[in-house]
């Protein structure tokens, strides 16, 4: 395929057919067995041992009111939430902020805004650590006093 019918084809603007000569039409299927791809039991999936271990944070962007529901379940649950209100409208989104303020009154967690409309919901056991620029610490590499 030349470079030129390369870039319609990625475009989209012409059928992309050149893969159809690469498969090969006698092939035929096996049984499919359900251990086909075992992995070594030694390495477990990264979502369950951060779910053992609880380091888990949720992020949601919510389109109306209705999602704020999802924010109230994943903080019940101990884990720490990003909520993104970039996407919503301003009163739908004051009233998932007043939402959050409620969640975080009722079970002892803490609010931070990290940049316009978008903030942090922390539970109660979480300490969130605010990192300084490196202008502003006094103990740096380039401190030379």
């Amino acid at each position: 395929m030349g470079s030129v019918r390369k870039a319609s084809a990625w475009l989209g603007l012409v059928d992309d057919n050149d893969d159809e000569r690469y498969y090969d039409d006698d092939y035929s299927e096996g049984p499919e067995s359900g251990d086909a791809w075992v992995t070594d039991p030694r390495v477990k999936v990264a979502t369950d041992v951060a779910e053992e271990k609880g380091r888990r944070i949720g992020t949601v962007t919510p389109d109306s009111f209705r999602d704020a529901r999802a924010i109230g379940e994943l903080f019940r649950e101990g884990v720490p939430v990003i909520i993104n209100l970039t996407a919503m409208e301003a009163t739908d989104a004051k009233r998932v902020v007043d939402f959050a303020a409620g969640l975080i009154f009722g079970l002892r967690g803490s609010i931070e805004r990290v940049s316009t409309r978008v903030f942090l919901l922390s539970p109660a056991d979480t300490q969130v650590i605010s990192g300084e620029s490196a202008a502003h610490r006094s103990d740096g590499f380039f401190n030379q006093s």
